[in-house]
């Protein structure tokens, strides 16, 4: 089992404070540092950053947007990272939502075909083969690499959640990236991206199945449990993953939450998240450290291969908290 971390869950970490943090997570035995894309910092830059000043720790995205920049771009900085860092980066990619996908001038559509197509085009870039591609989204000119990566293989994973996108991902990708699924969504996701594998006749057990569970420590545990109300307000929320809430059957809880963000907003909705929420998804607000890792035994159980562990601080010290956390960390 592998445990990663995440620095980009509940609060704001300064650049230069999480390739800091990376260094202390692969002192206390972490097994790869990830960070995601949205309006925050961005993954590569701050990857490379951590790349620099480590040896062992994998370098994640988790997730980065295909809308975000071209395929061979992509391509380009992830041969250029692999390199870099002799052969650690771990490339999570995702479709994102529409919000996501305006920002860039994107649009949201055909999500199957889109990583597909933009999957293969990274991985061929990556590589340094020289290739031409003609796909239904994408069209690449003549393209290769200046230089010959010394590591050529960058393992890709796809965000998944729902039965197209998992099923996909067994198909066609290194394995599955989940958010925000408790123990027996797992289950069901894992079982989806194995049918996948098998139905393209490859070998299941070679793919890994990387589940995101936060988790929150405070002496005072009920300061933990409020905090984590905070993240999980804006995922009954979010598009896609109030879907998946409601899918787990939690769809009273939910409109609960929807319903007083309408009429009182983030504060009210806040409020909303009930104790069955908190304590049915992927949410540990914990006294110890200890605590965290016994509490995580559920998701390895319902099959998950590496676990992301989004720290997620109460007090505005978020790098101080961090450090105390993972310091408290026993291998």
């Amino acid at each position: 089992m592998k445990y990663d971390v995440e620095f980009n869950s509940g609060a704001f970490y300064p650049a230069a404070a999480t390739v800091q943090l990376a260094e202390i997570a692969e002192a206390k035995g972490f097994d790869a540092v990830w960070k995601g894309e949205s309006n925050s910092t961005d993954p590569i830059v701050l990857l490379s950053a951590m790349a620099a000043r480590t040896k062992t720790i994998q370098l994640g995205t988790a997730i980065y947007h295909i809308f975000g920049r071209s395929p061979v771009t992509l391509g380009i900085q992830a041969a250029t990272l692999n390199d870099l860092s002799s052969g650690r980066v771990l490339l999570g990619l995702g479709v994102a939502n529409k919000t996501i996908a305006a920002w860039h001038d994107g649009t949201f559509d055909r999500p199957l075909r889109r990583i597909r197509e933009y999957a293969e085009i990274v991985r061929k870039t990556a590589r340094g083969e020289k290739f031409e591609y003609e796909g239904e989204i994408h069209t690449v000119g003549t393209f290769r690499l200046s230089w010959t990566p010394s590591y050529p293989d960058v393992p890709i994973f796809f965000a998944g959640l729902g039965e197209q996108m998992t099923r996909l991902a067994g198909r066609y990708a290194d394995g599955v990236v989940v958010n925000m699924a408790n123990p027996p969504m797992i289950r069901e996701i894992v079982n989806r991206v194995r049918q996948g594998a098998i139905d393209a006749g490859r070998d299941p057990s070679t793919l890994q199945y990387i589940i995101k569970a936060r988790a929150c420590v405070n002496p005072d545990r009920e300061k933990a449990r409020a905090k984590l109300r905070q993240v999980l307000t804006f995922y009954n929320l979010a598009d896609h993953y109030s879907d998946m809430i409601i899918q787990m059957g939690f769809a009273e809880e939910n409109r609960r939450v929807r319903d007083a963000y309408k009429e009182g907003g983030f504060r009210a909705a806040q409020a909303a998240v009930s104790d069955t929420l908190l304590e049915n998804l992927p949410t540990i607000a914990a006294t110890s450290s200890e605590e965290v890792r016994d509490r995580l035994q559920p998701y390895l159980e319902a099959g998950a291969t590496r676990l992301i562990i989004p720290y997620v601080p109460v007090s505005d010290d978020a790098t101080g908290e961090t450090t105390a956390f993972l310091n408290a960390w026993r291998d």
